[in-house]
């Protein structure tokens, strides 16, 4: 019988994926604190595993009318967006460094919770291929 790699580590290899690159946007934000008229940007979780994952079922859906949309650049990826900032920078730069920690550290967490999920899936693999 053939091993379908998609369908035995589910979501978890796409999450890990995501949460990395993910990972690079927001230090990308961090190390653009000072940087004059420099626009923070995200990639939002949920539209990236859509775009990845059309077989899975999980959708992101707007449970209410008030949801703000995603501010979409032409040359971006579907999934990442601009952030709105709470406060406006006299110079124009929308980075607010302890929201950035703030979403740096919880994906950090997520990618960890990724990752030893994928690792889990890859022991179960393993222990049916040696018949445990």
């Amino acid at each position: 019988m053939a091993i379908s790699f998609d369908a035995a580590l589910g979501i978890h290899e796409d999450a890990l994926l995501h949460r990395a690159r993910r990972a690079e946007v927001l230090a990308n934000n961090i190390a653009n604190a000072d940087t004059p008229n420099f626009k923070a940007k995200d990639i939002t979780f949920s539209q990236a595993l859509n775009s990845a994952s059309d077989t899975m079922s999980i959708k992101q859906v707007a449970t209410s009318p008030g949801h703000q949309t995603a501010l979409l650049d032409p040359g971006m990826a579907a999934d990442m967006m601009f952030r709105i900032p709470t406060q406006a920078s006299v110079d124009g730069n929308t980075v607010e460094v302890q929201q950035e920690m703030a979403r740096y550290t919880e994906n950090a967490l997520g990618y960890q919770a990724s990752f030893e999920f994928l690792n889990k899936k890859f022991t179960g693999l393993k222990s049916a291929i040696k018949g445990e």
